[in-house]
């Protein structure tokens, strides 16, 4: 689906910033940055996203932190059918 037809559906931008140990150095820790349009309350995209990560990464996480928020609702959006310019 496109961005806007997400949008009107109820999905938001959900970004996360993952911080995750070297596989080699589990001392040190690093950071990744996700974003993607996922529905709240539930994320599945997010929690598909950190299943992948556990599954496929070597790097282990550490912790996840994110934020969403719906950028238009059914309610905020109108069709606009035509236009007036005045000079």
């Amino acid at each position: 689906m496109r961005e806007t037809e997400l949008m009107l559906k109820g999905y938001g931008l959900t970004t996360a910033e993952f911080f995750y140990r070297l596989p080699d150095h589990l001392s040190v820790l690093n950071s990744y940055v996700w974003q993607d349009y996922d529905l709240a309350p539930d994320y599945p995209k997010l929690f598909a996203f950190i299943e992948f990560w556990q599954k496929k990464i070597e790097g282990p996480l550490h912790s996840v932190r994110f934020c969403h928020k719906r950028l238009i609702g059914p309610a905020e959006w109108r069709n606009v059918v035509g236009e007036f310019r005045l000079h």
